[in-house]
């Protein structure tokens, strides 16, 4: 059963168990409508508890039913159904009330919870906006300016937060189901508040939409779910009850067919299904109860400080005590940030500090869980450190390369035990960007590869399997787009033309802003690798930049100029004298936005297409969640593979093709072309 009734005394406590998280399939909406009708004709019930088994309150609409036509009672009129029951509901919740499960919880009477619970509408980030009356009740319940901050940015509000600002009426300690029922019996004892409903939605200053729109829209730039969800909450205000519910409804059914929608709902299902990868069923992960980080520069300090967030005791290793205090104080700058930014409060920094011990003893790694090694990107010193490793750290510790370009098996072909070995590529900041890609090694043992992934969910990343090749997933994809961003300028468009582009098409900024960010100088280290290596990468006027010295903004120069102090890129006479030189005799052609992008990403699409051929990476998807949480691409588009499939593959395919003919692309690969005949990424098994 879905829904149990019990009784005590007065009081019917309703109890959904619907696992895993209690979503609200078909078969639990009629089940609560059942509830509703059985206990308003029960005269011994005075009021009436709701409360949820396992580890959640209702987290949500099902995701198995996403993008299938509802089936009734429907979401909005099982809400109404018990918000005018004859019999006041009280909403108990722990875990997280999301979304619907929020909604259900707003058509209740009162709201208890315990501490740790959390509330939240969160359908922005699926595309969407709440569909039963989320956007509706909840300004009458705390106002239009948190029911805007809420609805616009999906942010889930903690338990403690949301008592302070009127979200739920009382916290619970000790048992959840009894508090409520105590909170139950005293509140019958008082007259009962309006059903949200029948409240009047409070005043605001008459400027107050107009500045939140522009704030919205800001934050949300290409986003059409939030300014949307905003014009829902002003609905609310401005008109009738019913009203606004059927403009809220409305707006809901439009944005679930859209575009964005489906990219978003595209991201959700792979970010679920990213830290349980099917090739792991039966691997059970070692214990993780204590790690060291080698390098405590730029890198190492992300990582020692993500893990510290985790609650995971650090050991950080150094070559001399200078190099350790150095360590240490950039950790504590990264905690000191933290805190300024309202992250963390300042004793959370100083226990996070607490917990990290800096040290030039490789002997007191003796028992560590996992070392994860973040130095220099250079072979022989990545040997050097897990050649120690291996004579030091236990048979069964786990031992990590956060390599970002060097090949896995080459690092670790000297070590001992090399089952216990594994890439993990972190992004800088480590302690902030999301994505992990996992590198297994040939003899990579299966636990240590569930090890990987372990981690990453305890550190709250999102991990990809990534295949040895030079980048691997993300850093391959990136060589292309830098080397299309250079035959763009060769052709006739220029860096402003360029960045300006793909920030429309929803970047966060345009490769040649980003390299000036990161500095060019890295990236030209890793093409006299790869000159090394024999082979012959792109990049006519990168390299001349280099030699010039302009390395980026930390140069003063790179792509283009900046003042003393100043971030602001500055068109630059001598990357115009750069570009002319090295394009003379190139055909040279007026682009335009569209034609842009399509010279940058399509190519990215076909290098993503080659990376699943050659299994890289083993799902399309995977790639998409790379290019999002690591490199920016604008997640209401999908990703690179999911906007390839969206737009068309034979559309996609026909594009290179032209390119390719005039010589600034290459042609599509052979699983482009076959998977342009189903529409849809062919992976190879």
């Amino acid at each position: 059963m879905t829904v149990t009734i019990t009784h005590n005394g007065e009081i019917a406590v309703v109890t959904v168990d619907n696992p895993p998280v209690n979503a609200l399939s078909q078969d639990l909406r009629q089940s609560l409508w059942d509830a509703a009708e059985t206990l308003d004709n029960d005269p011994s019930v005075r009021a009436v508890v709701l409360i949820c088994a396992g580890r959640t309150f209702i987290a949500g609409a099902d995701v198995n039913e996403f993008g299938k036509p509802p089936m009734p009672p429907h979401l909005p009129d099982l809400v109404k159904r018990i918000e005018r029951a004859t019999k006041p509901w009280i909403a108990a919740i722990h875990g997280s009330a999301l979304g619907g499960g929020f909604e259900i919880a707003l058509g209740c009477r009162f709201r208890v919870a315990v501490a740790s619970a959390s509330v939240g509408l969160p359908e922005v980030r699926l595309g969407i906006v709440p569909g039963a009356g989320g956007t509706v009740r909840l300004p009458r319940l705390v106002g239009p300016a948190l029911a805007a901050d809420m609805v616009t940015t999906g942010t889930p509000v903690a338990a403690p937060k949301a008592r302070s600002q009127g979200l739920i009426d009382a916290i619970v300690d000790g048992d959840l189901e009894k508090g409520a029922i105590d909170f139950a019996l005293a509140a019958l004892a008082h007259s009962l508040p309006l059903a949200l409903s029948d409240r009047a939605v409070p005043a605001v200053d008459t400027a107050f939409w107009d500045k939140t729109a522009k704030s919205v829209a800001t934050r949300a730039k290409r986003e059409e779910a939030p300014l949307r969800a905003l014009a829902c909450v002003k609905s609310a205000a401005e008109a009738d009850f019913e009203t606004a519910l059927a403009f809220e409804r409305e707006t809901f059914l439009q944005l679930r067919g859209s575009d964005q929608a489906a990219a978003l709902r595209h991201v959700f299902f792979a970010e679920r299904a990213a830290p349980r990868p099917p090739e792991l069923s039966g691997a059970s992960p070692r214990p993780i109860r204590s790690v060291a980080v080698i390098g405590g520069g730029t890198m190492g300090a992300g990582i020692a400080a993500s893990l510290r967030d985790a609650g995971l005791p650090v050991t950080l290793v150094e070559r001399d005590q200078a190099a350790v205090e150095r360590g240490l104080a950039n950790l504590q700058a990264i905690f000191d940030g933290a805190v300024k930014r309202g992250r963390i409060d300042p004793e959370t920094a100083v226990a996070r500090m607490a917990g990290i011990a800096g040290t030039t003893d490789y002997a007191r790694l003796a028992d560590t869980d996992l070392v994860i090694e973040a130095v220099f990107e250079d072979l022989d010193v990545k040997r050097a450190v897990f050649t120690q490793l291996a004579a030091i750290c236990r048979p069964d510790a786990v031992l990590a390369t956060n390599t970002s370009y060097l090949d896995p098996d080459h690092i670790a072909a000297f070590m001992t035990g090399r089952e216990r070995f594994i890439g993990l590529h972190f992004f800088s900041p480590a302690n902030i960007m999301k994505l992990l890609e996992i590198v297994p090694a040939a003899s990579t043992a299966p636990d240590v590869l569930a090890t990987g992934f372990a981690l990453a969910r305890m550190l709250g990343k999102i991990p990809v399997r990534a295949g040895i090749c030079d980048g691997f997933i993300g850093n391959r994809i990136l060589k292309v787009t830098r080397a299309q961003a250079e035959r763009l300028l060769l052709s006739g468009a220029t860096p402003q033309a360029v960045d300006a582009a793909m920030r429309a098409f929803g970047l966060p900024m345009g490769p040649f802003e980003a390299q000036d960010l990161g500095g060019l100088d890295i990236a030209a280290f890793q093409r006299k690798a790869a000159r090394a290596r024999g082979e012959t990468p792109f990049a006519p006027i990168a390299d001349r930049l280099c030699e010039e010295g302009r390395f980026g903004q930390k140069s003063g120069g790179g792509w283009y100029d900046y003042a003393k102090g100043d971030r602001t890129p500055l068109p630059s006479a001598t990357v115009t004298r750069l570009i002319a030189a090295a394009a003379d005799g190139t055909l040279q052609r007026d682009w335009d936005e569209a034609g842009i992008v399509d010279c940058i990403v399509l190519p990215m699409v076909n290098e993503a297409a080659k990376i699943l051929e050659d299994r890289t990476a083993l799902r399309a998807s995977d790639i998409d969640l790379v290019k999002i949480h690591g490199y920016g691409f604008p997640r209401w588009r999908g990703g690179p593979m999911h906007y390839a499939q969206a737009r068309g593959l034979c559309e996609v395919v026909a594009t290179l093709d032209r390119l390719a003919e005039d010589g600034l692309a290459e042609h599509p690969c052979d699983l482009l072309r076959q998977s342009a005949t189903s529409g849809t990424f062919e992976v190879p098994r």
